[in-house]
């Protein structure tokens, strides 16, 4: 019984491990600050527009049409043959097409497996040819 009662009197012996529990404490209360936290911030909201109604062409337009393999099609006026045009030929073309009349109109047309990427270069180039009226084709929502 001694032996016992002198074996804890002795030296005490320093612990080497890392206390976790505080931690744990400041993990948890950071946890719940943003799950309280997050329903709070609002997202942008996007006003995307409704392609119900789509506004009739004006007769003399420029079409240009990207498709799945993102190679452009250039077509002037409805009964207009296409043909294929490059990108870096694609501002010149639709400037010689425009023949000095600013306001007519470029149509973009896009297969919807195209990516994105490709229709916003193309705007990008018409937008710095100083193409001022520059749309994009829909498809009625009551046709398939």
């Amino acid at each position: 019984m001694a032996a016992l009662a002198s074996r804890g009197r002795g030296r005490r012996r320093t612990i080497n491990e890392i206390n976790m529990v505080p931690f744990i404490d400041v993990m948890l209360v950071l946890l719940i600050i943003f799950m309280v936290s997050a329903p709070l911030i609002t997202t942008g909201v996007v006003d995307l527009p409704s392609v119900g109604h789509a506004k009739n062409q004006p007769e003399h337009v420029i079409h240009l049409t990207v498709g799945t393999d993102e190679r452009i099609q250039f077509k002037v006026d409805e009964g207009g043959a296409e043909r294929p045009l490059p990108l870096s030929n694609v501002a010149e073309a639709v400037k010689l097409a425009q023949a000095g009349d600013a306001d007519t109109p470029v149509v973009i047309s896009a297969d919807k497996a195209v990516k994105y990427e490709a229709v916003v270069k193309l705007m990008d180039t018409l937008q710095r040819a100083d193409v001022k009226r520059v749309g994009l084709a829909v498809r009625n929502s009551g046709t398939q």
